[in-house]
């Protein structure tokens, strides 16, 4: 009997283990670990010579790491595993932070040191994520959102920062988006005839941009060019065609192997926090 239930848990751990599949580890490369190829090799240039000199002056690791996906595992988890691999942070001083990206997830978080905890907390790691890395990252800003998050931590860790600067930014207007369903709808309408495809042009572009978070003169714009678009499109030919799809982030291949860069031993507990855009 206490053969079967052995084998039986056996059977369940693994089930378990492999329902979760763990997404790999990548390896320790630098300062600055790319592996979802979000950022222009300038911004990784600059962000590797940043932190590179802060740990030459304060010995504070602070790394940044992007990955293609972490599958189905929670980024908390995912962020802990990492930290326990790399050893971010000096041993004894545990002064290490991650700044760790899920690219597909489109998830982010900031795991700090538990040497840091009380100086770049959970509060104000929230408050790096929330007010300047996803208002970013939702324009598509990457190489921005992760450069002022790097700059902020550097100010924190050396006690120039004001907090008072961490406040709620206005995200721009998706303009990629508001052209695509503005185009869409446009077609669409110019079936029902000239005069009444300028008149529905004038009125629903607005509609959309309002939705967008367009501002009054740009309404009004919207309306004059709603009209006249309206009856220029309804006067044209039709033809056969169709919409092309567009793509998308370029697939994620297996990680490169590890350079001469490494942690210095720092243990992590949890600290930090996290987000999604």
């Amino acid at each position: 009997m206490k053969r079967v239930l052995t084998v039986l848990c056996a059977l369940f751990i693994s089930a378990t283990a492999f329902a979760l599949e763990l997404a790999p580890i990548p390896p320790l490369r630098a300062h600055v670990n790319d592996h979802a190829d979000i950022l222009l090799p300038t911004t990784e240039a600059e962000l590797e010579a940043k932190l590179t000199q802060l740990e030459k002056e304060d010995s504070t690791q602070v790394v940044v790491a992007t990955v293609p996906s972490i599958g189905n595992e929670d980024i908390e988890s995912y962020s802990i595993r990492l930290a326990d691999t790399w050893k971010i942070g000096q041993k004894g001083l545990d002064n290490g932070v991650i700044i760790l990206v899920a690219r597909d997830n489109r998830k982010v978080r900031i795991e700090v040191g538990k040497g840091l905890e009380e100086t770049l907390t959970d509060l104000l790691a929230g408050r790096i994520i929330d007010y300047i890395i996803i208002p970013e990252f939702k324009n598509g800003n990457y190489d921005t959102g992760i450069t002022k998050a790097v700059n902020a931590i550097i100010d924190i860790v050396k006690g120039k920062f004001d907090t008072n600067s961490l406040k709620p930014q206005k995200s721009a207007p998706d303009y990629a988006t508001f052209i695509w369903i503005a185009f869409i709808v446009m077609m669409f309408i110019s079936a029902l005839g000239r005069i009444t495809s300028g008149i529905l042009g004038a009125i629903v572009l607005p509609v959309i941009g309002a939705f967008f978070g367009f501002g009054l003169p740009a309404l009004v714009i919207l309306a004059i060019f709603g009209f006249i678009g309206g009856i220029i499109i309804a006067s044209m030919p039709r033809g056969g065609g169709g919409f092309f799809s567009g793509g998308g982030f370029p697939s994620g291949g297996g990680f490169s192997s590890g350079g001469g860069f490494s942690g210095g031993g720092g243990s992590f507990g949890g600290g930090g926090a996290s987000g999604s855009w």
